[in-house]
């Protein structure tokens, strides 16, 4: 194996990441060189190297590759000056002239079961459905459907991954939040969404 390439991901392994006031679940993994802030990551969810989450709520089984963006500021368009000089926050301005209150960091919602391709972006504010799939490089600007693959810049709907008797079934049944030792049972049955679902509803009967 070439020893340049090895020495590269070992570097890469070093950097680190960093994490502030925010929740990542034992079972869940954030690679390094990401950045998580005020958000959280519940079970078996991980994100790829340098990423950077704001103000944003991962859910289970959740997939996020490397280099993508979640929770970005916002700036007060409504106002007379955009500029950030006039806010009360903290930020990288050296001056304040004003401290006008101001939210610029709306909670972004990302469900359980979503994948989230390379490089994409996910504006502050937005809802990511459960079970979608965020195609590579996607910009994504409104709330994406459950279910839905979701891509290009702005972002849409392409196709749905299921039919809608099966994404209302999926919905209801919520299957992330059973517990590993029950999906453990159910495991084999994975690749067989009816069969799949067909059990889970037994268990809440």
């Amino acid at each position: 194996m070439n020893l340049f390439y090895i020495y590269s991901r070992v570097l890469k392994k070093l950097r680190g990441v960093a994490i502030k006031n925010s929740n990542v679940h034992k079972t869940s993994k954030v690679e390094s060189g990401s950045t998580v802030i005020n958000s959280s990551f519940d079970k078996h969810s991980f994100c790829g190297y340098d990423c950077l989450f704001n103000n944003c709520e991962v859910g289970s089984f959740t997939s996020i590759a490397s280099n993508v963006k979640v929770g970005g500021s916002t700036h007060p368009v409504e106002f007379v000056s955009t500029s950030p000089v006039f806010l009360s926050h903290k930020d990288s301005v050296k001056t304040k002239l004003a401290k006008h209150d101001y939210h610029n960091i709306p909670k972004t919602v990302i469900g359980s079961d979503v994948w989230i391709g390379e490089g994409a972006f996910v504006k502050s504010g937005v809802t990511v459905g459960h079970g979608s799939v965020v195609g590579m490089g996607t910009v994504v600007t409104k709330d994406v459907p459950a279910y839905s693959f979701f891509c290009g810049n702005p972002g849409k709907v392409v196709k749905m991954r299921f039919e809608p008797e099966i994404i209302t079934r999926m919905l209801a049944c919520k299957w992330w939040e059973l517990s590993d030792s029950q999906l453990q049972k159910l495991g084999h049955l994975i690749s067989n969404p009816i069969k799949f679902l067909d059990e889970v509803e037994k268990l809440c009967e």
